[in-house]
């Protein structure tokens, strides 16, 4: 899988972002890129003036005054290289109705197209709601659930969101990917071997030395399925592949 992934948040003037007086516009952008499930650092963060004011329940929210903007640049200096920046990759994002609304709203003031034209989109709200119904699927909950640590979040920030997202989003799908890589990476690498000729002598069993695991080892791995299966959201790949007699 070599598509990359951007774990996208902004921040924001409010909620109505397509208000035909003095809407509400975006202040703050974060895109964390990933490839592979690794963080590239190959990141962008941006602070955008919103040419409007910043109601004070917002500010309240997410800490950001309009003299904390007094330097930045509009939206339109900066459209392009969010655009650029976004196309062609999976967007993971939280609520993203919410930040997908922002960024078309935005995107058509400048004249460029919807974002959800030119990436696709991952909903880690709806993808917490399936995993975890009737319980709460904010980010500060989902956090505390999946054991992401929080304690640097004062305050909402489109930064600090996108961090704290991507360990949210590697934890709630770490049960499809993890063993599965691994398996895959194990088999290329015995593929490789054999087509090598490395392994066209068999062993002879009788030569193999088998050294069993240790109490703390297995109870090591006993810690590792648990936290897979809490991640899971039940019992991982793993243990459904045991007989469970």
């Amino acid at each position: 899988m070599n598509q990359r992934q951007i774990i996208l948040d902004t921040e924001t003037t409010g909620f109505e972002h397509s208000r035909a007086d003095n809407p509400d516009r975006m202040i703050e952008f974060a895109g964390l890129e990933m490839v592979n499930r690794q963080f590239t650092q190959n990141d962008l963060h941006l602070y955008i003036h919103p040419e409007r004011d910043i109601p004070a329940e917002a500010t309240a929210v997410h800490g950001i005054t309009l003299d904390d903007l007094a330097d930045k640049p509009v939206f339109a200096d900066v459209a392009q290289q969010i655009f650029d920046f976004l196309k062609g990759a999976e967007l993971i994002i939280h609520n993203a109705k919410f930040d997908v609304g922002f960024l078309n709203a935005e995107f058509a003031r400048v004249g460029l197209p919807n974002i959800d034209s030119v990436c696709t989109v991952v909903d880690t709200l709806e993808m917490a709601r399936k995993r975890y119904p009737g319980q709460k699927n904010s980010l500060d909950a989902l956090c505390t659930r999946l054991g992401v640590d929080r304690s640097r979040r004062v305050l909402h920030g489109a930064l600090i969101d996108c961090e704290l997202l991507g360990g949210v989003y590697l934890a709630m799908t770490r049960g499809q990917f993890s063993l599965d890589d691994a398996f895959a990476a194990d088999n290329a690498v015995s593929a490789g071997n054999a087509a090598k000729g490395a392994l066209a002598a068999p062993l002879s069993a009788g030569k193999l030395k088998v050294q069993a695991a240790s109490e703390e080892e297995c109870a090591a791995h006993e810690n590792y399925l648990d936290g897979l299966d809490k991640a899971a959201g039940g019992r991982c790949i793993y243990r459904q592949s045991d007989n469970p007699n």
